[in-house]
Parts: C-alpha cells; structure tokens; sequence
C-alpha cells in the first residue's frame, strides 16, 4: 500500500513538472461529470456526457524524437477530432511519468490514464501472452498484425480487463535486428559474440543457440558497455540504432528479424469509464487510425534509418534467417516451452491466414 502511494505521488509531481512534454491538449484542464450526466460502467457519473472536456494523460517511455510518439501525438489528434474536442489526450514522452512496468501497475491502481508498454512487460501479469515474446513466432508484418487485430488480441483484451486494463490500440517496434561491433555475415560469426538483450528466455535462448553469449542489461547501459567492449552487440529496430547513438560504435547491422515487439496501450478502469457510452466507438476507431498511423511511422523510420546508417558507414549484412530460426526452433523444444491451447490456435490462425 505505501509503494502504491508513493508511486502515485510520484506521479502527481511529474505531471506537474513536465507538462511541456504533453501533446493533445496541453493545457493540462481535467474535468469531472457535473450533476446530472449519464452513468458510467460502474454506476458513477461519465464525465463529458453533458459536454464537458474529459483530458487522458498517457505515458510514453521514448522521446518526442520518435515515430512512436509522432505515433501516440497521432492518436491523440484522431480521438480530439472525432469527439469534436469532447476528448483530449496528453502524452508525456521520454519516460517523465516512469519506466513501463510502473506506468502500467499505475493504470491498474487507476492513478494514470493511459500506460504504454511493451508485450514483454505485461507478460509479467498475463502469463498467456508469453507466446508472443517467442524468437521467430512470425515471418511477416502481415502475421503480427493478424493476430493481435484478431483472435489473439481479443484473448488479450479480456485477460488484461481481468487485472484492471482496457488494451484500446497496438502500436509497435516491430522486428528487431543485430547491432555489432564486428561483422556478423554468418550463423559462425555469432561465435563467442557478447550481446544484450532484453530479459527474455525466448530471446536468450536463441542468441545461445546462435553460439552468442546473451546478456541481459539495462537498456541505459548499453552504450558504454559497447563502448567498453563489456558486450560485442545489442539487438533493437532499426531506427533505435539511429536514434539512440548506436551506431558510433556498432559499424554493422545484421538483418537476424528474430523478435516482434508491440507496444500496447492501456486505459485505467476509471479512465474506460469516463467516456460516455455514445462515443466509446467513436473513441476506439480515433485510437485506431492513430495506432495504424505509428505502424506507418516505423517502417518509414526504419527505411529513413538505414539510408542514413549507410551514409554514416555502417554496414549491413543479411543472414541466413532460416538457419537461424531452426537453431531457435530446436533450443525451444529442448527447454519442452508449451503454451495455452487456444491462444496456441489464434497464433496459428494468424499464421495460416497470412502466408
């Protein structure tokens, strides 16, 4: 109970202090119902049913540098605009409101609107959804995008209203490649190599399955441990390479395509409930235009990235993917991983469905 008011604390305070980094409706005005609107989901009254402005604050963990809060100011713009300004949405960049995993304990204690996150962290409160943090689950954008927008997603909307969340958009990093500070042309250059990734079995396994050594870090501390040589490689889309400096010292990158990684957006309880029940469609549609936007964002950012990359003299290198995903596929059924039958069929679906 006390971290759990600290954190909201905490909150209040950044919320204070970092207003500038909001887009959507920055004045930073929230209202409440006042006497006589509609009744919400759980019996109080929804604000913005008699015309009020109703302000959502979101977190984002990356800078306003990025295609993923080019993406989040997006969804913020759509919802404004189909609800006639009756909904406005700020989003707090660069991590100012906390890291992902408190942002979205936040939300489910109802002390921040909306968290972003990647699928990995909420995976710490549904096990189930583990089976997308697999190494090489897909082999097209198409798929990933499949599964999530259909079955798969729907699975994860009801497991997450379980724990207090409402998943209202999927936007993403998408597939994730090797940044080296030696050549990686081939499954034997993996050999030894050192790299970061994230803490991630699935991910882990099938590094060390390359022959590399996986190691997990802090994303904070990558850069010096490449600059001190403490690891050889890091792995991150594209455009990260570009946009966090990597490669001033990691001169080549590796096409492995060995991970997808979402970025969901999560509404609080109480945030769900305060929007009126005639503009909840209205309101889901806005955030999806604007998610569907950020996917556009990052292939343009990640094909932007790789001409400058190229310019800046880094090298790219493409891989035998298959190779590497037959190595992952056999370390995967040593560890004996299994997942939930029916999520195991929507993966599956998404995957025939899109060849």
């Amino acid at each position: 109970m006390r971290m759990k008011k600290f954190l909201a604390a905490v909150l209040v305070a950044a919320m204070g202090a970092t207003m500038l980094f909001g887009c959507g409706g920055k004045d930073g005005g929230s209202t409440t119902a006042a006497p006589g609107g509609s009744e919400a989901a759980d019996g109080s009254e929804a604000a913005g049913d008699n015309g009020d402005t109703i302000t959502f604050k979101m977190s984002l963990n990356d800078p306003e540098t990025s295609n993923y809060y080019k993406g989040a100011c997006a969804i913020a713009d759509e919802v404004e605009k189909a609800t006639n300004g009756r909904i406005k949405i700020e989003v707090y960049a660069g991590g100012s409101l906390g890291g992902e995993r408190d942002c979205v304990e936040l939300a489910m204690n109802n002390d921040l609107d909306i968290a972003t996150t990647a699928n990995s962290v909420l995976t710490n409160f549904i096990p189930e959804m583990g089976i997308i943090d697999q190494a090489y689950l897909w082999t097209s954008i198409d798929q990933a995008h499949a599964a999530v927008d259909g079955d798969l997603g729907a699975m994860i909307s009801e497991k997450a209203e379980g724990i207090g969340l409402h998943v209202i958009g999927w936007m993403e990093s998408g597939f994730r490649d090797t940044f080296s500070t030696k050549p990686i042309a081939s499954v034997a250059d993996f050999k030894g190599i050192k790299i970061r990734t994230m803490q991630n079995d699935f991910h882990m396994a099938a590094f060390n399955a390359f022959g590399a050594i996986a190691t997990p870090m802090a994303y904070g501390e990558v850069f010096t441990a490449l600059q001190q040589g403490t690891i050889d490689a890091c792995e991150n889309a594209i455009s990260n390479c570009l946009a966090s400096g990597f490669y001033e010292v990691t001169k080549n990158v590796t096409n492995t395509k060995h991970a997808y990684v979402y970025i969901l957006v999560c509404m609080s309880d109480d945030a769900w409930n305060k929007v009126p029940e005639d503009l909840r469609d209205t309101f889901l549609e806005a955030v999806k235009k604007g998610y569907e936007a950020q996917r556009q964002y990052l292939v343009d950012a990640n094909t932007e990235a790789t001409e400058e990359l190229k310019k800046l003299g880094v090298e790219f290198f493409d891989i035998d993917v298959n190779e590497l995903q037959s190595l992952y596929q056999d370390a995967a059924e040593e560890e004996g991983w299994t997942f939930d039958e029916e999520w195991q069929k929507a993966v599956d679906k998404a995957i025939s469905e899109n060849p």
